[in-house]
């Protein structure tokens, strides 16, 4: 190799990290990106609307349910909430907050939500209201940054059981 050419590779290599360097992420418009997901997707449950409520998922995206069942993948993930859309959850409405959104990484972000779900007519198994006629749960999503905007690969939902009742 002539020093031309391993200079030459070098001018390359050095534009290569200059320009990945400066492909970054703005935190504010990312933050502000995933809260009108989490708002899209509160709107797509009041609706009762398995679609529109996964379609933010990855194809390939885990979802951990209130009673602790795997689904795996987005098309799983929206059969199962179309089946509590049609039965226990078809007249509920959820209120979400975003409690906490951190970046691990520009690319990946962590989001922690409350949910507050009222007007359902029933629950699963093992669950109970948090207090009469709400159902609080604690949703942890696992975010990733492609293409087409942020995707959720992972999801976890866990219901806040009641506090103890008081000693006599």
């Amino acid at each position: 190799m002539t020093r031309s050419s391993i200079l030459s590779a070098l001018a390359v290599l050095s534009l290569s990290f200059v320009s990945a360097g400066c492909a970054t992420v703005d935190p504010a418009r990312a933050e502000q990106d995933i809260r009108q997901r989490v708002s899209a997707q509160t709107q797509a449950w009041n609706a009762h609307d398995a679609k529109a409520w996964t379609q933010d998922f990855a194809d390939d995206a885990d979802f951990v349910n209130i009673v602790g069942t795997v689904f795996q993948g987005r098309e799983e993930i929206e059969t199962r909430h179309a089946a509590i859309f049609a039965s226990i959850f078809k007249t509920s409405h959820a209120e979400v907050t975003v409690r906490r959104l951190v970046f691990p990484t520009p690319d990946i972000a962590v989001v922690d939500t409350v949910h507050e779900v009222t007007g359902h007519t029933g629950l699963p198994p093992g669950v109970q209201n948090t207090q009469e006629g709400l159902l609080r749960t604690q949703m942890r999503y696992v975010m990733k940054r492609t293409d087409t905007g942020w995707r959720i690969v992972a999801g976890q939902n866990t219901d806040v059981k009641p506090p103890p009742a008081p000693r006599p």
